[in-house]
């Protein structure tokens, strides 16, 4: 059988009647594994290794679901998430990452997915979690067996209700070790408008120093060690 392997967005050989996906994931041998995964009933149209790539190509393809990791270079998976459910709403989103904090799922849900599986059990549960969302269903893998609705309740102070969008992208630059100068290159503005947002990022937050702002950002799943 052919096998359409494609990254940063190379566009998929067609294969007609198979749901379309775009794969966000920064570990390449993960991303092969899961492509290898998928091919058989599904049409991959695109693999991205960051967040930003992986909002490119749902917004050039439009495919029925963007399958995203939580910690990518560039955005994480929950604001490109956010960022894809905002501009093509058609799009079903499944999150699958290492992450199996409640919190994380909460957050996947309110930034509009509608499937989080864990890495471990990718082999068992993934296309499943991707025929449920295709069916306008909601899959949880059940490693996490005590989710419940009340989960999905904002909680007091978090990332999402504290700073905006666009602080949030340059509070990830900014935690991943870019410049002021990189990160403006990064969002098309200025170094001063990157240091603006860092003043009030820090001001909104009570964070003082850099260090502290890379920790935040880690607890809350936009920067990590691990997807």
């Amino acid at each position: 059988m052919t096998r359409y392997h494609r990254f940063r967005g190379e566009r998929a050989t067609p294969a007609p009647n198979r749901p379309t996906i775009v794969f966000a994931d920064d570990h390449v041998l993960v991303a092969s594994g899961i492509a290898t995964l998928l091919e058989d009933e599904f049409r991959l149209l695109g693999t991205a290794s960051d967040g930003r790539t992986a909002v490119e190509l749902t917004q050039r393809f439009h495919p029925d679901v963007a399958l995203l990791d939580i910690s990518m270079p560039l955005m994480n998976g929950l604001d490109a998430a956010r960022m894809i459910r905002a501009t093509v709403p058609s799009t079903k989103i499944v999150i699958l990452t290492m992450h199996s904090d409640r919190a994380f799922v909460a957050e996947a849900i309110r930034a509009g997915a509608s499937g989080y599986v864990l890495k471990r059990s990718v082999a068992h549960e993934l296309s499943d979690a991707i025929r449920d969302v295709l069916r306008n269903r909601v899959y949880i893998t059940p490693l996490i067996a005590d989710f419940a609705p009340e989960d999905l309740e904002p909680s007091a102070g978090g990332a999402d209700t504290q700073i905006t969008e666009r602080q949030r992208e340059v509070l990830q630059l900014v935690a991943e070790g870019r410049s002021s100068r990189q990160a403006a290159a990064i969002l098309g503005v200025s170094a001063k408008t990157i240091e603006f947002h860092k003043a009030r990022i820090k001001q909104r937050l009570g964070i003082r120093t850099t260090a502290e702002l890379t920790r935040y950002a880690m607890r809350n799943g936009m920067v990590g060690p691990i997807g």
